[in-house]
């Protein structure tokens, strides 16, 4: 599985931070770049209009991108949370779990060796159950522990390509700028670099739709823990088991 470090994740998020407002100043720019191409005498009305609806496309993509990534961002705390909840269920209750369950265990318990007769017997048959409780909590804490880890790698992954998918765009919007700004420029670089900002779009549709899949996965896993912390083997009606005869 692959790991997630709090750190890299922090530095992600600024750099993303950081990428969206690169491009929000490079956006301010392009209107006032084509403003001045289209105003030069030698640039036909065809070609003016043309231009003004790139740079008009590019600016419009550009800003939702902003904005839905600003969207994403409000749920940047959520990997990290995901991350300490799966260290305290390993070791604040995986651990001590499987503490017990050792500790309890038919042949750890010492005193059967020599103590001997029907209290011994009813002593040792109400104790049966409490090793079982303690593996399924181990058990359990495992589930759990691994699911939120899934999760939080999941969210570091998802915001490293959203951050790729800006960084594309923000180099787009800068050969923009200089085709927009270019008295002699190609049509074809033009309409090359608006398709490259709603390609990007779309990777961050895909990207989102990928993260909520494996979610959901991650939740239907979890959703099983209630199933198994209910067992009638380790748990008989739901609760701990009794430990007196």
């Amino acid at each position: 599985m692959a790991q997630f470090s709090p750190a890299m994740f922090d530095a992600t998020i600024e750099e993303l931070t950081s990428g969206m407002t690169d491009l929000s100043g490079h956006l301010q720019r392009v209107g006032p770049t084509v403003n001045a191409t289209v105003s030069n005498i030698f640039i036909p009305d065809f070609v003016a209009d043309g231009l003004i609806w790139c740079a008009e496309k590019l600016i419009e993509i550009g800003t939702a991108v902003l904005e839905k990534i600003k969207e994403l961002l409000l749920g940047a705390a959520a990997p990290v949370a995901f991350f300490f909840r799966a260290h305290d269920w390993r070791t604040q209750i995986g651990g001590p779990a499987s503490g017990v369950a050792g500790s309890i265990g038919p042949n750890a318990l010492r005193a059967p060796l020599v103590w001997t007769g029907e209290a011994a017997t009813s002593y040792t048959r109400a104790v049966a159950g409490q090793a079982p409780a303690a593996t399924s909590v181990e058990s359990l804490s495992s589930t759990v522990s691994t699911a939120l880890t899934t999760c939080a790698v999941a969210g570091l992954a998802f915001y490293v390509a959203i951050g790729l998918i800006l960084v594309k765009l923000i180099v787009a919007t800068i050969a923009a700028i200089v085709a927009l700004g270019s008295v002699v420029f190609s049509w074809a670089g033009v309409a090359l670099i608006v398709e490259e900002a709603g390609v990007n779009t779309a990777m961050i549709v895909a990207a989102v739709a990928a993260l909520v899949a494996l979610l959901g996965a991650q939740a239907s896993a979890l959703i099983t823990v209630e199933g198994a912390a209910v067992s009638a083997t380790a748990f008989p009606g739901g609760h701990w088991p009794v430990g007196t005869a």
